[in-house]
């Protein structure tokens, strides 16, 4: 298992679970982040002075990002100094596996031979290099308690019309872990858009939110699949974030870890979509609902002996979580690089950050309103959101003296020339006094920068005479300066020689570099 970066929404997710009482155990798994992982972020998150007995507003941006910079694991291979000194023993831990010793059995042989290392590092290793794993036999799991799990799983039905052509049709299945009530959600793609589009229509038509939803490991849910600590969407775990539930993914090729709903997608295939004709999706998904509550609603079902829609307003219905009373604003993460102009770009728009973040990769967050960049758990930037296509610029961000000309100041600059004196700040006002004024900005930088090789007095002189002219033109300006310069010269060069200069020591007499040549026969 390689290193990988803990997200700014895992380490939330992770001190929220803790904040509800779950220990470091279920709080890691829950957020897709190691036990020890979890526990170095709880630590850091104690040392900063978050209050167990508090709520999840203590978990802002600022804290998360001081406990992020707290705790900085440093392994530049992905491992840490256990694993590589299990590299050594690999044969001997393969030949062990091989001979159906179990890896608390390896654990104790390693130990006898003075090999240290840590239990959980042990099984991971034997698990991804040697092969290790272990049957599990078939028992029947006890039901949870009702209104506490819902169990979730993408489902293929077919070709439904879509337009002019027909596109392939999936159902998101919800099913009550106590009731089996269940909700069927029709979608043509598996983004995660579509699936938060689900859930939400899975509260309304359940009238309140499971605190525990356990979904297949869907892609838009599950990035990172893995048996102990699947790494999720950070979209999907804000979303879960916002509306009070935690998730508890299905390992991969694992349906025995939500009975419940792999059983329901064949029946909603068998019973709702096979022999059906429907009009479009908006048909479909009307008479999904229709089915929900009346076919499989009301069916007896095999394992409860319950209509499914009754035992669910009986006992599971009062004991959900309440509803949101404002629709989710769907956020966009992505991990944009700062260019040489100092902007990301973060759907098709065009952010700036500080200049002295050029060449790095940021996180950032984006919703309908807000766009925010996060660097190493740290906010460093926050903007309004723009349309795609327009930028966001924050002149600060700029280096010092680059924000006149990228933000087009005009009336800056023109404070910046008047400083040189009153005739160059006039002079700088009547070159911008153009129906384009920034098509001149480049003619008043070349102003200043005679000001800077000439100095101010002459430039201030030039330019008055030029204004007395009606003369608007930074290159005569430039020629009066030069020439106003060659006069002074020749007039310096007409004076005698000062009297406490000595001649040169081998200096010869002009006339031996006579060119007449007659004279020198």
């Amino acid at each position: 298992m390689t290193f990988r970066e803990v997200t700014v929404v895992q380490v939330r997710e992770v001190l929220r679970r803790w904040l509800r009482g779950q220990g470091d155990r279920p709080a890691a798994r829950g957020s897709g982040v190691d036990r020890k992982t979890a526990r170095r972020y709880i630590a850091a998150a104690l040392e900063l002075g978050v209050a167990r007995n508090g709520d999840e507003s203590q978990l802002t941006d600022e804290l998360v990002g001081q406990v992020c910079q707290a705790v900085r694991p440093v392994r530049p291979d992905g491992h840490g100094p256990s694993w590589r000194v299990l590299l050594n023993e690999e044969q001997r831990i393969r030949a062990w596996v091989d001979g159906g010793l179990n890896v608390k059995k390896i654990h104790d042989l390693l130990v006898r031979q003075g090999v240290q290392v840590p239990y959980r590092t042990l099984a991971r290793f034997a698990v991804e290099r040697c092969g290790a794993g272990r049957k599990t036999t078939t028992v029947p799991v006890a039901d949870p308690e009702p209104g506490q799990e819902l169990q979730v799983d993408f489902g293929r039905m077919g070709l439904l019309p879509a337009g002019e052509r027909k596109k392939v049709c999936y159902a998101l299945v919800f099913t009550a872990c106590s009731s089996r009530h269940c909700f069927i959600w029709l979608t043509f793609s598996q983004t995660t858009e579509e699936v938060i589009n689900g859930f939400e229509a899975a509260w309304e038509h359940f009238g309140g939110i499971f605190p525990v939803v356990i979904p297949d490991n869907l892609t838009p849910v599950v990035t990172d699949a893995d048996p102990v600590a699947p790494r999720f969407n950070d979209t999907f775990i804000e979303y879960a974030q916002a509306r009070g539930f935690v998730i508890d993914a299905a390992r991969v090729r694992h349906p025995k870890d939500k009975p419940k709903v792999e059983r329901a997608v064949p029946y909603v295939r068998g019973s709702f979509w096979a022999g059906e004709q429907f009009l479009n999706l908006s048909d479909a998904q009307r008479r999904a609902v229709i089915w929900c509550n009346e076919a499989a609603g009301m069916r007896v079902h095999g394992t409860t002996q319950l209509h499914p829609i009754e035992a669910f307003r009986a006992t599971e219905a009062p004991l959900l979580l309440p509803l949101a009373k404002s629709p989710y604003d769907i956020p966009l993460w992505a991990d944009p690089k700062v260019h040489r102009d100092f902007h990301c770009e973060v759907a098709r728009s065009l952010y700036s950050v500080p200049y002295t973040l050029v060449g790095k990769y940021l996180r950032a967050r984006a919703d309908s309103k807000t766009v925010k960049f996060y660097l190493a758990g740290q906010l460093v930037k926050f903007h309004p959101r723009v349309p795609p296509g327009q930028r966001s610029t924050d002149p600060a961000d700029f280096p010092p003296g680059k924000d006149i000309y990228a933000m087009r100041d005009l009336d800056q600059l023109r404070r910046k020339a008047a400083v040189a004196g009153p005739a160059v700040g006039e002079y700088a006002a009547a070159l911008l006094g153009h129906p384009l004024p920034w098509t001149k900005m480049r003619q008043v930088y070349r102003l200043l920068g005679l000001v800077k090789k000439w100095g101010a007095e002459r430039v201030e002189a030039a330019c008055a005479r030029a204004l007395e002219a009606e003369a608007v033109d930074v290159s005569l300006v430039s020629r009066m300066i030069e020439r106003a310069k060659e006069k002074e010269q020749g007039d310096n060069a007409g004076e005698e020689a000062p009297s406490n200069v000595v001649p040169g020591r081998f200096s010869r007499d002009a006339s031996e570099f006579s060119a007449n040549t007659r004279a020198a026969r």
